[in-house]
């Protein structure tokens, strides 16, 4: 025991060295899975990954002593921090809004992402859009893309419905004399979730011949990424199709519908990274205590589960 304690002595500085670059390499492991889990979409993967080349060879030529080439990818590493921040801001500001509100185990969590539209149901919101245009009924669709949206980036939430989808009933939604066709209606998969809810209307400069409803999904989806908004004019029945905060107009039916395909059909764009970052990271740490064990002279797991 005597002889355990002065091993333990001697290499107190290499342990706790180790140790706080164990605990270094967690905390940047934790962060990266937090970013991958907000982030699904592989475009914008790509150039996370491109961002933490970035850092870990800047990192690496600190270490090796070159100070032109590290001063050089400290500036791009700055310059790629700010290009991000600009490009994901609704991302970074659920991130951050999370972590205000102390939501740290959501963090965590990679959001369950909705269930892709089937052609069935397409053609269900089709036939509906081009009923509604053709009568000339204003009519504003929500509908997601990569994951749920959080109901706090609405101004008001609207009513619970959570039906299937048919064109029947969206056309019932957004008649006139109905008490929830003045606000937009959420689908999320092939359900219904709620209508008559009110949007955040855009800030932008809009041409004067846009009305609320324009602007309201300008708005929803200038705040909120994953979602596209589906718009019929009051006035001249046209279709738009707002996407982060760019209203695309008008649409025919077909235009329509091949639009719709594009964005909510099963494809191989989104992937699943955090789990796997997830795995890595615990057989770093597995690898990381194995180590520290050895140092210390002390029996590793596989050795006293053999035992």
């Amino acid at each position: 025991m005597r002889d355990w304690w002065k091993q333990w002595l001697t290499n107190l500085g290499w342990s706790q060295s180790l140790l706080l670059g164990t605990l270094d390499i967690v905390f940047v492991l934790a962060l990266t899975y937090m970013i991958l889990v907000i982030i699904s979409e592989r475009r914008t993967l790509w150039m996370v990954r491109g961002f933490i080349i970035l850092m870990l060879a800047s990192a690496l030529s600190g270490r090796l002593g070159l100070p032109l080439l590290n001063f050089v990818l400290e500036k791009l590493v700055i310059g790629c921090a700010v290009a991000m921040a600009v490009a994901l801001q609704s991302e970074f500001r659920r991130f951050l809004e999370q972590l205000g509100r102390g939501e740290f185990r959501q963090l965590f969590q990679p959001s369950n992402l909705s269930v892709p539209k089937s052609d069935s149901v397409i053609d269900e919101i089709v036939e509906a859009v081009k009923e509604l245009s053709k009568n000339r009924i204003g009519a504003l669709l929500i509908l997601e893309t990569t994951g749920p949206i959080d109901e706090r980036d609405f101004s008001v939430p609207g009513v619970k419905l959570n039906a299937d989808v048919s064109k029947e009933l969206i056309q019932t939604i957004f008649q006139p004399k109905t008490l929830l066709h003045d606000g937009a209606t959420l689908i999320r998969g092939s359900r219904i979730v709620s209508s008559g809810i009110i949007l955040p209307l855009s800030g932008r400069t809009a041409s004067r011949q846009l009305g609320t409803r324009h602007r309201a999904a300008m708005g929803i989806t200038e705040r909120v990424e994953n979602c596209i908004c589906v718009v019929v004019s009051e006035e001249t029945g046209s279709i738009s199709l707002a996407e982060r905060g760019t209203l695309n107009r008008p649409l025919t039916i077909r235009k329509l519908k091949e639009s719709l395909e594009a964005r909510l059909s099963p494809n191989v764009d989104r992937e699943a990274v955090a789990p796997g970052l997830l795995s890595l990271g615990r057989q770093l740490g597995g690898r990381a205590l194995t180590l520290v064990s050895r140092l210390l002279g002390l029996p590793s797991t596989a050795s006293r589960d053999k035992k």
